[in-house]
């Protein structure tokens, strides 16, 4: 009898413990969902009617963040260690804290989708960039230098884009 009655409790234990877990679980979950919602607005995203996506960019360091990432993609599907290093090198060379290069690339990541690829989206971006910034080719140059000295050299994909930033810019 006494071996019923722990064995009920028990079960019950493990209930309560697995709906606690399920709860919290949850919980979590949606604070990342608010979290990625209001990610947009916190770095200065605005989206305008009948406007693309990119013209909605008014920050440097996320149009700079944008393209580091289309350009480390003309390499090939990026590594889930080459994503980490480059949010690194992000926050290091743009002074942000860890979590906002994190968001920055969760929306260049978007951004990149609504040009179509990394391609367009460097062209884009590239002339969005020289509009609110032209110096900060200054601030690009070293991130997409680390770029590609990670992934091994660069790529003819990547040295054409390299081209494009420069002749956009008028660096040439």
């Amino acid at each position: 009898m006494l071996f019923v009655i722990l064995g009920v409790i028990s079960a019950i234990g493990v209930w309560c413990w697995r709906l606690t877990m399920a709860r919290e679980a949850a919980r979590e979950i949606g604070n990342v969902a608010s979290d990625l919602i209001n990610a947009p607005r916190r770095l200065g995203f605005r989206r305008r009617a009948n406007a693309h996506p990119v013209d909605g960019v008014d920050d440097p360091k996320l149009a700079i963040a944008t393209i580091s990432l289309a350009f480390l993609e003309l390499g090939g599907l990026p590594a889930r260690e080459d994503q980490y290093a480059l949010a690194k090198t992000l926050s290091q060379q743009l002074a942000l804290p860890r979590d906002d290069a994190d968001e920055m690339l969760i929306l260049g990541r978007w951004l990149i989708g609504e040009c179509q690829g990394p391609q367009p989206a460097i062209t884009r971006l590239t002339k969005r960039l020289g509009k609110l910034d032209a110096g900060a080719f200054q601030q690009l140059l070293p991130i997409l230098n680390t770029v590609g000295s990670r992934t091994g050299g660069l790529n003819d994909r990547q040295r054409d884009a390299l081209e494009e930033i420069a002749r956009i810019l008028k660096l040439r």
